[in-house]
């Protein structure tokens, strides 16, 4: 942890505002004395994923509570989000850092020109000695393009940035074994993989109201950066000095596999299936156990309104989804494709046609 030469630091919206909405610059200035502290020097480099913008935006427009409806939640994220960064560049400014401000959706994930263009943009940020400042996108993110959380995408980002350390800071400081307002739970100090967890019973709320997650979103998000191989602290938001300085805090997740393709841990985990191909026994054993891409030959129906790049689900003749790709094709020309080999389609159609519907490298097998 204290040799972690990149680190991405992910802090939720219960951290840095009221229950009523709006920043509180105390606690801002806070995280920001540490993070200025653990970057000094130049020898680590930090990403900073934040939420916090809808709730920011709260108070200026007169809401109450977070509004569940997703217009009036834009709306609170364009006024939040630009308080949210002035903060923050306010705040840096004290130690001479320059923050870079990046939106992103889920589609910036899967476009592989998004994904480059992402992945460029916060490289050439760092290169610069800047501090980026992560956020979902949320004034124009739609239902179908949610990360859902910034847990997520704080897991991602740490996997398209090559992060060496992911700390998850929340309003707990770490993963108990039961509800932490109770007595008699404690506290887990150590996740070697999915098992060590699979008793525990884990809650979905924060305490103060204003966020999206919980700590169901933070150890999925645990379970998919050390899964790709990044280490996970998950700790409170008052003792991130010590997780970045490698002193014993929170709840420690060790790496549990490696490093894949960015767009396949997005396929896998934060993508939203716009449509399914049912495939017939040969092409599902091909996909499952020959790990080959999906050719016409192999596929009996599709259904679903999708076009080409967009993922889809490949489900078996009973129905269970056994992969999951993005598609060659619009879902309109996929019927006129269903049981034929790539050569005909090439002699009928043109040479266009003579190609797989979802290639293996952009196919991910969902394991049961």
């Amino acid at each position: 942890m204290a040799e972690a030469r990149r680190a991405v630091v992910k802090v939720g919206s219960s951290s840095l505002t009221t229950a009523s909405g709006g920043l509180d610059a105390d606690r801002v200035d806070a995280l920001v004395d540490v993070l200025a502290k653990s970057r000094s020097g130049g020898e680590r480099e930090i990403v900073l994923v934040s939420s916090g913008a809808i709730a920011a935006g709260l108070a200026p427009l007169g809401l109450v509570r977070r509004p569940k409806d997703l217009a009036r939640q834009q709306a609170a994220a364009s006024v939040g989000q630009g308080l949210l960064v002035a903060r923050y560049t306010a705040s840096f400014a004290r130690y001479g850092v320059r923050v870079g401000q990046v939106l992103l959706t889920s589609d910036d994930m899967a476009r592989r020109a998004h994904h480059r263009n992402a992945s460029r943009t916060l490289d050439q940020l760092l290169a610069m000695g800047a501090l980026p400042v992560v956020n979902e996108n949320d004034t124009v993110a739609t239902d179908e393009i949610r990360f859902g959380d910034n847990d997520r995408l704080a897991a991602l980002v740490a996997h398209l940035v090559h992060a060496d350390l992911l700390v998850l800071l929340s309003d707990v400081d770490g993963l108990y074994d039961g509800d932490p307002a109770k007595p008699g739970t404690s506290r887990i100090s150590e996740v070697t993989g999915p098992a060590d967890i699979a008793h525990v019973q884990i809650g979905s709320a924060g305490k103060a109201g204003v966020g999206t997650g919980g700590m169901v979103t933070k150890v999925e998000a645990a379970r998919i950066a050390a899964a790709a191989g990044i280490p996970v602290v998950l700790t409170s938001a008052s003792q991130a000095g010590d997780a970045l300085a490698g002193r014993a805090t929170g709840t420690y997740f060790h790496r549990t596999g490696r490093r894949s393709a960015d767009r396949l841990l997005w396929l896998q985990h934060a993508s939203e299936p716009r449509g399914a191909l049912t495939l017939d026994d040969g092409a599902v054993r091909a996909v499952v156990e020959g790990r080959k891409s999906l050719l016409p030959a192999g596929i009996a129906s599709v259904e679903g309104e999708f076009t080409a790049g967009d993922p889809v689900e490949l489900r078996d003749s009973a129905g269970r989804p056994v992969a999951r790709g993005l598609v060659n094709f619009d879902a309109k020309e996929i019927p006129l494709l269903l049981g034929r080999s790539t050569r005909d389609l090439a002699r009928e159609l043109g040479p266009a046609y003579e190609r797989e519907v979802v290639h293996r490298d952009d196919l991910v097998l969902l394991h049961a």
